[in-house]
């Protein structure tokens, strides 16, 4: 509990400084890597999917805490844009499902229908509000079947305010930032200087520092994958930074949202020896591995073969301990479920929203297993064992 409490502190203090405060300028032997616990890189990456939002309500600095002090390798969030053009971390283009909008008579004029993926979609939606009105709002958490106790007691957060929690953390924790529905945001959200949400969004990275191809120095110092369901802005962000990206993967009949095409056409092997010169993986859905038969597991197919033939990392989602999220053959047991990924499947990192129970099962499968793609990372591997010795 102690390094929560560290950070916790650290980041209420950021949190109440409000959105103006000058969150790139960090006092710099905080932030110092090369006395902190590296990255680990000789197992397959754990990814606090929404942070550990099994337990408290998603994407929110408390749930990213959580996560961290649970073990998590990597801190995931989505990132859409306020009506003021502020980046913020929040799942939903609407504020319905996970927020207190319903409840604010100020705003109840706001509900709109715009259409989203090609389809019509009502509610109160983020590109109507500023960053403050944003800020005014309270999340709960998003399953009934969930922990209720912290609803309403946590704000929407920031994407420099996230970035912050990782930083300031004492181990090195990556971020996993989502490009979320840029063609949405890109149409109701304007800059100036004819800037997109895509160049917003590598801006605020590299303000932090965050750069480098995968398992570089750089890299390993402030570690950071870029996903996005759209294609075309991965592509268009590659001419920008060099820091490694995946494209999320649907269902095989949905259609992307940018190019429209199936995951079935995105999953194909032309399409796969296309985009692997501007991603370092693919993040699929689970039952697009594997398909699901009455909550049974049906075919696996060999998508995570020919994605490593390719040299294509896979980092599927989103793993849940809940027995309505396990299929039957896992017999209600997590344990069970990540064992079949990890070791029969073989995947590279794994979506959860249940950090510390992946973060368990992982120590007591795999505590040691040195595995490490080069020498830099060896280098870094040898200083987490010797720091978790006391040296």
């Amino acid at each position: 509990m102690a390094s929560l409490w560290h950070v916790s502190v650290v980041v209420v203090l950021v949190l109440l400084g409000g959105s103006d405060a000058n969150l790139a300028s960090p006092h710099r032997s905080q932030l110092d890597v090369n006395h902190k616990k590296p990255l680990q890189t000789f197992r397959p990456f754990n990814i606090a999917h929404r942070g550990s939002n099994g337990e408290i309500p998603e994407e929110t600095a408390a749930a990213y805490l959580r996560a961290i002090e649970e073990g998590a390798d990597f801190i995931e969030t989505d990132i859409l844009a306020s009506k003021d053009g502020h980046l913020i971390c929040f799942h939903d283009v609407t504020l319905d499902a996970t927020t207190d909008i319903a409840d604010r008579a100020e705003f109840a004029g706001r509900k709109r229908t715009y259409e989203v993926e090609r389809g019509n979609v009502t509610g109160w939606f983020v590109v109507d509000f500023t960053l403050s009105e944003l800020k005014s709002l309270r999340v709960k958490q998003r399953y009934t079947f969930r922990d209720q106790q912290y609803n309403w007691k946590y704000k929407i957060i920031t994407f420099d305010e996230f970035i912050l929690i990782a930083l300031y953390a004492e181990r090195v924790v990556g971020i996993y930032p989502e490009i979320k529905s840029p063609i949405f945001i890109n149409q109701y959200v304007k800059w100036s200087g004819g800037k997109k949400f895509e160049d917003k969004f590598v801006e605020t990275l590299q303000k932090y520092g965050y750069k480098g191809e995968y398992m570089s120095e750089d890299w390993l110092k402030k570690p950071l994958f870029i996903q996005s369901f759209a294609p075309t802005s991965l592509i268009y962000i590659s001419n920008m930074t060099n820091s490694p990206k995946l494209l999320l993967i649907d269902d095989t009949t949905a259609r992307t949202q940018d190019t429209n095409q199936s995951y079935s056409e995105i999953t194909s092997n032309g399409y796969l020896t296309f985009i692997r010169n501007y991603v370092i993986g693919i993040g699929p859905w689970k039952d697009t591995v594997i398909s699901a038969v009455s909550n049974h597991l049906g075919h696996l197919t060999d998508l995570v073969a020919r994605a490593h033939a390719l040299n294509l990392q896979v980092h599927p989602y989103t793993f849940r301990n809940e027995n309505s999220f396990l299929h039957f053959n896992f017999h209600q047991d997590p344990y069970a479920e990540y064992e079949y990924w990890l070791s029969k499947i073989g995947v590279d990192g794994l979506f959860t929203d249940f950090t510390g129970s992946l973060h368990k099962y992982q120590d007591w499968t795999a505590p040691h297993q040195m595995k490490a793609k080069n020498a830099e990372a060896l280098l870094y591997q040898i200083s987490y064992m010797l720091k978790d010795d006391g040296y």
